[in-house]
Protein backbone atom coordinates (compact mmCIF):
# COMPACT_ATOMS: atom_id res chain seq x y z
CA UNK A 1 0.00 0.00 0.00
CA UNK A 2 2.84 2.51 0.45
CA UNK A 3 4.47 1.81 -2.70
CA UNK A 4 0.74 2.58 -4.36
CA UNK A 5 0.47 5.82 -2.30
CA UNK A 6 4.13 6.31 -3.45
CA UNK A 7 3.67 5.77 -7.27
CA UNK A 8 -0.02 8.08 -6.76
CA UNK A 9 2.00 11.08 -5.42
CA UNK A 10 4.74 10.49 -8.71
CA UNK A 11 2.04 10.73 -11.15
CA UNK A 12 0.82 13.62 -9.32
CA UNK A 13 3.82 15.47 -9.36
CA UNK A 14 4.07 14.26 -12.88
CA UNK A 15 0.75 16.20 -13.75
CA UNK A 16 1.75 19.25 -11.93
CA UNK A 17 4.71 19.90 -14.02
CA UNK A 18 3.06 18.92 -16.90
CA UNK A 19 -0.20 21.52 -16.54
CA UNK A 20 2.54 24.23 -14.96
CA UNK A 21 4.15 23.76 -18.27
CA UNK A 22 0.71 23.71 -20.42
CA UNK A 23 -0.60 27.13 -18.44
CA UNK A 24 3.68 28.39 -19.32
CA UNK A 25 2.82 28.52 -22.89
CA UNK A 26 -1.09 29.98 -22.27
CA UNK A 27 -2.66 26.83 -23.32
CA UNK A 28 -6.07 26.41 -21.37
CA UNK A 29 -9.03 24.41 -21.28
CA UNK A 30 -10.79 27.28 -23.50
CA UNK A 31 -8.02 27.38 -25.94
CA UNK A 32 -9.78 24.63 -28.21
CA UNK A 33 -12.25 21.30 -27.51
CA UNK A 34 -9.11 18.69 -27.85
CA UNK A 35 -7.34 20.82 -24.64
CA UNK A 36 -11.18 21.29 -22.76
CA UNK A 37 -11.01 17.34 -23.38
CA UNK A 38 -7.84 16.91 -21.82
CA UNK A 39 -7.93 19.06 -19.04
CA UNK A 40 -11.41 17.53 -17.90
CA UNK A 41 -10.30 13.37 -18.76
CA UNK A 42 -7.14 14.12 -16.56
CA UNK A 43 -8.45 15.90 -14.11
CA UNK A 44 -11.06 13.52 -13.46
CA UNK A 45 -8.23 10.99 -13.41
CA UNK A 46 -6.14 13.30 -11.28
CA UNK A 47 -9.32 13.15 -8.64
CA UNK A 48 -9.96 9.48 -8.46
CA UNK A 49 -6.38 8.75 -7.90
CA UNK A 50 -5.85 11.03 -5.02
CA UNK A 51 -9.45 9.42 -3.65
CA UNK A 52 -7.41 6.11 -3.97
CA UNK A 53 -4.19 7.31 -2.32
CA UNK A 54 -6.60 8.62 0.25
CA UNK A 55 -8.58 5.54 0.91
CA UNK A 56 -5.54 2.89 0.55
CA UNK A 57 -3.40 5.59 2.99
CA UNK A 58 -6.40 4.91 5.79
CA UNK A 59 -6.42 1.20 5.40
CA UNK A 60 -2.39 1.13 5.65
CA UNK A 61 -2.48 3.40 8.53
CA UNK A 62 -5.54 4.08 11.31
CA UNK A 63 -7.77 1.44 9.27
CA UNK A 64 -5.47 -1.24 10.23
CA UNK A 65 -6.67 -1.48 14.01
CA UNK A 66 -10.04 -2.93 11.82
CA UNK A 67 -8.16 -6.28 11.44
CA UNK A 68 -8.05 -6.82 15.50
CA UNK A 69 -11.60 -6.45 15.14
CA UNK A 70 -13.42 -7.85 12.23
CA UNK A 71 -10.48 -9.09 9.61
CA UNK A 72 -13.20 -10.12 7.20
CA UNK A 73 -14.85 -6.76 6.96
CA UNK A 74 -11.13 -5.37 6.86
CA UNK A 75 -9.78 -7.80 4.27
CA UNK A 76 -13.21 -7.29 2.21
CA UNK A 77 -12.57 -3.35 2.66
CA UNK A 78 -8.76 -3.94 1.39
CA UNK A 79 -9.86 -6.02 -1.94
CA UNK A 80 -12.32 -3.39 -2.93
CA UNK A 81 -9.93 -0.08 -2.61
CA UNK A 82 -7.38 -2.45 -4.67
CA UNK A 83 -10.39 -3.49 -7.11
CA UNK A 84 -10.61 0.31 -7.79
CA UNK A 85 -7.57 1.15 -7.60
CA UNK A 86 -6.96 -1.06 -10.66
CA UNK A 87 -9.89 0.48 -11.91
CA UNK A 88 -8.32 3.93 -12.60
CA UNK A 89 -4.85 2.20 -13.79
CA UNK A 90 -7.62 0.77 -16.60
CA UNK A 91 -8.91 4.23 -17.15
CA UNK A 92 -5.13 5.44 -17.33
CA UNK A 93 -4.31 2.64 -20.38
CA UNK A 94 -7.36 4.01 -22.80
CA UNK A 95 -6.47 8.10 -21.70
CA UNK A 96 -2.65 7.78 -22.39
CA UNK A 97 -2.64 6.47 -25.63
CA UNK A 98 -6.02 8.59 -26.42
CA UNK A 99 -4.81 11.82 -25.34
CA UNK A 100 -0.93 11.64 -25.93
CA UNK A 101 -0.19 9.38 -28.75
CA UNK A 102 -3.17 10.16 -31.51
Amino acid sequence: MGATILLGCVFLVVKYFEYSHKFHDHLFPSTNNFLALYFTLTGLHMLHVFGGMVVNAYFWGPGAKLWETNPVWFTNRVEHSGLFWHFVDLVWIFLFPTLYLL
